[in-house]
């Protein structure tokens, strides 16, 4: 396929876009005054938390307003706020850039971001550290907005460090539960290896083309070998896997459930979980002309996709079956990012559809928990849709827009990654509409276990609808779920964009779009009816089976991925460890103590000889004396 990916030179900030740096500092101010005011910010504290990143997206929508009204090759902008670093050849600012991409981002994080603070305002009430938890969402949304305005890789890997320390402590926020805790740690741990990746991606791309700035590194990207830039590609997805939760760094985002469920719909739905996919198609002038890279990007999107969607068919805890379902759902965004040109529009068109589907669910599950006393087990649900009118409605329009439903904004985006991967490679396509009809069973299981079938509820819950802060952020969401596709219309996303990922050419032959659409209804609809034959017409036990086929266990144990890790990883490093540790203490000690200690023994032994007495003294003279003379008799008798 012959492509262009245009180099543009962004215009400085004027204007409406002079206040750029406002939409990362409202939010950052707001983490600052709750974390420093203390206590004496806990009745009005998360209420401002609330109203700064709401501002932030006031500004960013009249921003993206503006740049609609401009012509396409004067989208971007430069505002540069002060140098950085300045240190020999290294010179980085503190720049931001705003384009079509960085628009769509902020409009994400910042709309969808304080949907869910107003959610956290009711859901969190109770909870007698709420301050801090407003505190965090706010630090979480002005690290990722500095992670998506960065003009630099540098000041990116700022936001990306940011977004790692706020999820680290929103997972473990509930910290004196020891599963919480242990959930931040592996979070933690898993992401400073993909961080790895990435830190070293920046410092090859500095000594490669002396800077880290994505136009200079544009710019010369056609003039790098190919293998320098399939090893640069291969580290930023590296990095992308650690954020993204892709194969193989995706074990830490099912135990990361453990946060408040405000958390999951922030972190592992709308933003964090999408950073790897920004971080590729961000990139996509390195991933160009880096094939073999772009290749295991595809391959790893492809497994990833399909290991998420079949933890999601054996999972009982409805959060876990959604962050299943978030891994397989960023395995497609990935994949379309892999695709290149063909893909990269469709990759960002559904990650912005995922995150109005995903949050919406995440924060209806958090509503049937709040209705059903924090329990998570599906099993103990049941027949709520008329329990819960509202939650159930609007997990409904999510529910039908991740399967594909037509006319809902699933449809239209996840079929697009669909159809451009039949178009490369019917392989990878066969794989991608495989996992949505896997997609279809475990969602309609899910429907199924939670709103309808019999009740089974325990003794002494009584489900209920949320308050009204609590179902306003659904209902708003649902909205989207059901017209996120308009973003399609005409093709405008893919024009919209085209100034960042490029332009492809329409490809003649191959599967028509109509027919891609019928093929992959068809298969969604054959995973939902296998989910309601299964699921729909018998009675769903209280308690999980433990006598289940080989496949229900490989799902409910993760495709066993955390024991892959331990015993290439975690049992290796732990018996290396041990190693290094005798060979120091055995080894460099023994080398180092050893030699004063037999000096020691040598000096008690001399100490015996040299006592201090004369007689002792002449004894030994007669001795040595006695000893000559023998020596002498013995050389003259022979």
């Amino acid at each position: 396929m012959e492509h262009t990916i245009p180099i543009v030179d962004p215009g400085s900030a004027d204007g409406v876009f002079s206040l750029l740096w406002l939409v990362i500092a409202l939010p950052a101010l707001g983490a600052a005054v709750l974390l420093i005011g203390g206590r004496y910010t806990d009745k009005w504290g998360p209420l401002v938390a609330t109203v700064l990143p709401s501002l932030s997206f006031v500004l960013s929508l009249v921003m993206f307003l503006t740049a609609l009204g401009r012509d396409e090759g004067d989208r971007q902008v430069k505002q540069h706020l002060y140098t950085w670093i300045h240190s020999g050849h290294l010179n980085v600012g503190m720049d931001l850039l705003y384009d079509p991409l960085s628009s769509l981002f902020l409009l994400l994080i910042t709309g969808v971001g304080s949907l869910i603070h107003v959610y956290s305002l009711g859901y969190m009430a109770h909870d007698v550290r709420r301050r801090r938890f407003f505190a965090y969402l706010n630090l979480f949304v002005a690290a990722m907005l500095t992670l998506v305005l960065a003009e630099n890789y540098i000041g990116l890997f700022l936001g990306w460090e940011g977004v790692g320390l706020a999820s680290y402590l929103l997972i473990g926020f509930w910290q004196h539960k020891p599963s919480a805790a242990a959930a931040a740690k592996k979070a933690f741990v898993m992401n400073r290896v993909g961080d790895m990746g990435m830190s070293a991606a920046i410092m090859l791309a500095f000594v490669t083309w002396g800077s880290t700035s994505f136009s200079v590194i544009s710019e010369g990207a056609a003039g790098g070998s190919e293998t320098r830039m399939n090893i640069l590609g291969l580290l930023l997805l590296l990095g992308a896997c650690g954020k993204s939760a892709q194969v193989p760094l995706q074990a830490w985002l099912l135990d990361a459930m453990e946060g408040p469920t405000p958390v999951s719909a922030l972190i592992h739905a709308a933003t964090m979980v999408t950073a790897g996919v920004y971080l590729v198609v961000r990139s996509n002038f390195v991933f160009e002309h880096a094939p073999a890279a772009q290749t295991v990007v595809v391959i790893v999107a492809v497994v990833t996709l399909l290991w998420g969607a079949i933890i999601g068919t054996a999972k009982d805890d409805i959060k876990k079956v959604l962050a299943g379902s978030t891994m397989s759902q960023i395995g497609y965004m990935m994949l379309g990012a892999g695709l290149g040109v063909a893909g990269y529009a469709f990759a960002i068109f559904h990650l912005l559809t995922h995150g109005f589907f995903k949050a919406n669910m995440f924060l209806g599950a958090g509503s049937v928990m709040h209705g059903m006393d924090d329990d998570v087990d599906m099993r103990h649900y049941g027949a709520l849709s008329r329990a819960m009118p509202v939650t159930f409605l609007t997990f409904a329009m999510g529910y039908l827009a991740i399967i594909g439903f037509p006319g809902f904004s699933g449809f239209w985006s996840k079929d697009k990654i669909i159809e451009s991967a039949l178009h490369e490679n019917w392989v990878v396509g066969a794989c991608a509409l495989l996992g949505a009809g896997i997609t279809g069973f475990y969602m309609t299981r899910l429907m199924l276990m939670t709103y309808f079938t019999d009740k089974r509820w325990v003794p002494g819950v009584h489900p209920h609808e949320s308050p009204r802060v609590m179902t306003f952020p659904l209902i708003a969401l649902a909205a989207l779920s059901v017209l996120g596709g308009v973003l399609l219309i005409g093709g405008w996303i893919t024009d919209y964009l085209d100034p960042v990922v490029g332009q492809s050419e329409e490809e003649s032959g191959g599967i028509p779009g109509w027919l891609v659409s019928v093929i992959t209804v068809a298969v969604v609809a054959i995973g939902v009816g296998i989910a309601w034959l299964t699921v729909g017409r018998k009675p769903v036990p209280a308690t999980a089976p433990e006598k289940v086929a080989w496949p229900v266990t490989v799902a409910r144990n993760d495709l066993y991925g955390d024991a892959i890790n331990d015993g290439l990883v975690v049992q290796p490093s732990g018996h290396l460890t041990r190693g290094l540790v005798a060979a120091d203490t055995y080894v460099v000690d023994g080398l180092l103590t050893g030699g004063p200690v037999a000096v020691g023994a040598v000096a008690g032994l001399l100490r015996r000889v040299q006592n201090g007495y004369v007689r002792s003294y002449a004894l030994s003279v007669l001795g040595g004396a006695l000893v000559v003379v023998l020596a002498l008799l013995a050389v003259n008798l022979t």
